[in-house]
C-alpha cells in the first residue's frame, strides 16, 4: 500500500507496514485510546511506521493537535496486543486504535494539552460517525489489557470528552471510610463485584475469591471511572461508581456521542 486518502478529513498520512485485515468483521465497534509512553512525538510515529516494531496505529494525535493516520481504518492495526472485552479477544479486528502522544508514567507522565484533547474529540466524534459506535465502547488501552497497560493513565480527561458526546461516564462516588473489599476476601459480595465487572466488559473470572486479577481489574475500572484514588481496593464509592454506570447504561440513559456527517 502506497497510499490512501484518510478517513478523518484533515488529517495526514503516513503509512505503517504494520497491518493486516480484519478478522470476522469489516466495520469496526470500538475505539481504544492509547498514550504513545515515548519521549517524543516524532519517535512514536517513526516506532509506529516501522516495520521491526510490529506495532501500529490507526491514528496518533501529536501534542500540537496534529492527526497523523497511519492505517486506514477498514484495515486491522497491531494497537490492542493481548486484550479483551465482553469475552472477545482479537480487540484489534474490532476496533480503531489511536494513539496520543505522552511521555506515559515511566518518562514523566503530564497533563494533556487542550489543543491535543480538541484534536482527539474531534477524530473520535468523526469516527463514531462513520461507525455508529457506542458511547460505553469508548475505551481505555487499560481495561481492554488490565494489568499489562496503564494508558491512558489517569490525567487523561475523560470528563471532556464526556461534555463534548464521546464515551459512558457517571459521577464518581464520593470516597469516604467503611468496609472495603480487598484482596484475600472471599464470598458472594465478591462474586457480586466480578460479576458486575464483566456485566460491563472487564475481562475477570467469577470465582467469588478476591484475587490478583480481579484486584488488576479494579485499579483498571478506577483509573478510568473514579480516579482519585487507584488502589485496587473495592470501597464503597467504587462499588457504587459501578452500579451506577451498570445502571445508566441498562436505563439507556448513556450519552451518545455525536453524530458527524
Amino acid at each position: 500500500m502506497s497510499g490512501f486518502s484518510p478517513d478523518q478529513p484533515g488529517a495526514e498520512v503516513r503509512v505503517s507496514p504494520n497491518f493486516g485485515p480484519r478478522r470476522e468483521t469489516l466495520r469496526p465497534d470500538m475505539i481504544v485510546l492509547h498514550y504513545t509512553g515515548m519521549a517524543s512525538g516524532a519517535g512514536a510515529e517513526a516506532w509506529l511506521c516501522d516495520p521491526a516494531s510490529e506495532v501500529s496505529s490507526h491514528y496518533l494525535v501529536h501534542e500540537d493537535g496534529r492527526i497523523v493516520q497511519m492505517v486506514r481504518e477498514s484495515d486491522r492495526a497491531w494497537h490492542a496486543g493481548k486484550s479483551s472485552w465482553l469475552g472477545r479477544t482479537d480487540i484489534n479486528s474490532c476496533s480503531v486504535g489511536v494513539e496520543i502522544v505522552n511521555p506515559g508514567h515511566s518518562l514523566g507522565y503530564k497533563a494533556f494539552p487542550r489543543r491535543q484533547i480538541g484534536a482527539v474529540i474531534e477524530l473520535c466524534a468523526g469516527i463514531v460517525g462513520r461507525y455508529s459506535i457506542p458511547a460505553a465502547r469508548v475505551l481505555a488501552h487499560s481495561d481492554v489489557a488490565p494489568g499489562r497497560k496503564v494508558d491512558p493513565g489517569e490525567k487523561f480527561p475523560w470528563k471532556a470528552l464526556f461534555a463534548a458526546g464521546i464515551g459512558h461516564l457517571v459521577p464518581a462516588a464520593a470516597i469516604k471510610p467503611g468496609a472495603a473489599l480487598k484482596a484475600g476476601d472471599a464470598g458472594s459480595d465478591v462474586e457480586t463485584l466480578q460479576s458486575m465487572l464483566a456485566l460491563y466488559g472487564y475481562g475477570v473470572e467469577i470465582s467469588g475469591e478476591y484475587d490478583k486479577q480481579t484486584e488488576i481489574v479494579v485499579a483498571a475500572f478506577q483509573r478510568h471511572f473514579r480516579r482519585r484514588l487507584i488502589d485496587g481496593v473495592a470501597d464503597k464509592s467504587t462499588i457504587r461508581t459501578l452500579e451506577r454506570l451498570l445502571a445508566s447504561a441498562k436505563a439507556g440513559t448513556v450519552k451518545q456521542s455525536r453524530q458527524v456527517p
